[in-house]
């Protein structure tokens, strides 16, 4: 995400909605239907399924093998859970999945083989989303939470997921802009885009001879975007080791895409200049096209750096980057009620939104 983060929370002091453990009957599976953890054989077919659920609202239908694969059975699967709905083919017909993303918090998703009829994709929504609610809750357990927060997502077009939300008890709580922006290759030379303001300066997180970064650095960037995002929606406190061991497990991983920005104190032009603003990277796999992109997980400043051009500068950067590497596009994550008013600066800078997103949250007892 862009403009809100998540992380470990503590308990929740006040529940809206709670809903009870037992509060309908167990939906079932229809007879001779199995249930199995997948494994990397299974990658495919559940790469089929995501890419052909997302399809129709982010318009591409290319597989996200490596993303699944990771999940599955990668650097990013110690912290989830995944079933398989298998029919009396053996063929898997629905995939569930949950993370444990933080102390309070579990992120749940399905994918539904859309051929199906309906009454049967209606029926596996529901058994699925029965089933991750107890995952959830066995989650929290672990935890020694008391309560948890189920955030589910959806397409915003995608009526019959939100309908299926809808029947499980969810609620719609937040809708996100997933904004591009095309890049030229030739703004990768120099004086394309303007030096940042006076007092500013922007560079990579510093490394070691062996290209792992500088631990200062990185606990600089963190400490950034926990302040900057702490009054935003849904913003949880994640702790260090845990904020770089989240994003260290996405394949689109590496360490020369976070950036700094330092500011210098006006009052003190001859002090240094020390970090307000952290921007953190990641590349995105080839599109239909067959070119790279560079993904923006966050970008942050600090209020008090705010209106000095420093989210500018970072955008600067990684655009120019983006360039120099060949790749044809910039994604991020906007909040459509962001109160830093954040995606009138994306617009202004040439991103438009692409299609929209939502969370949906379900408040549970465990």
């Amino acid at each position: 995400m862009t403009t809100t983060r998540s992380g470990v929370s503590g308990r929740f002091e006040r529940l809206v909605g709670v809903i009870p453990q037992n509060d309908r009957p167990s939906p079932t599976l229809p007879d001779g239907w199995t249930v199995v953890v997948p494994d990397l054989a299974d990658v495919p077919r559940l790469s089929e399924l995501r890419a052909a659920q997302a399809a129709p609202f982010t318009g591409s239908d290319a597989p996200p093998t490596a993303q699944v694969e990771n999940e599955i059975a990668g650097a990013a699967s110690w912290t989830r859970r995944h079933l398989a709905v298998k029919d009396d083919q053996d063929v898997v017909r629905a995939w569930a999945h949950a993370h444990d993303r933080a102390a309070g918090r579990a992120v749940l998703g399905i994918e539904i083989d859309r051929g199906l009829p309906v009454e049967d994709q209606d029926r596996l929504a529901a058994w699925c989303y029965a089933r991750l609610a107890e995952i959830g809750r066995e989650m929290a357990e672990l935890r020694g939470e008391t309560t948890t927060q189920l955030d589910a997502g959806a397409f915003a077009d995608d009526e019959r997921l939100r309908g299926w939300l809808t029947d499980a008890g969810f609620r719609r709580a937040r809708s996100w802009w997933q904004m591009t922006r095309p890049v030229a290759a030739e703004e990768a030379a120099p004086g394309v885009f303007p030096a940042p303001k006076d007092g500013v300066t922007v560079r990579r997180v510093a490394q070691h001879d062996n290209g792992m970064p500088v631990a200062e650095d990185l606990n600089a960037v963190h400490q950034v975007l926990e302040t900057a995002f702490t009054d935003h929606f849904n913003s949880y406190q994640e702790y260090f080791t845990e904020f770089v061991q989240r994003l260290r497990e996405d394949p689109g991983h590496r360490w020369d895409h976070w950036w700094l920005a330092c500011v210098e104190d006006p009052a003190d032009p001859t002090g240094d200049a020390v970090p307000a603003g952290a921007l953190v990277g990641s590349q995105l796999a080839a599109d239909d096209s067959g070119v790279e992109g560079t993904y923006i997980d966050y970008i942050g400043a600090l209020a008090e750096a705010r209106g000095r051009g420093v989210a500018t500068a970072l955008l600067h950067a990684v655009v120019a980057d983006a360039a120099a590497r060949g790749r044809n596009r910039v994604g991020l994550e906007v909040d459509a009620d962001s109160p830093t008013g954040a995606e009138g600066l994306y617009r202004k800078l040439g991103w438009r939104t692409k299609y929209v997103t939502e969370s949906w949250h379900r408040d549970v007892a465990v």
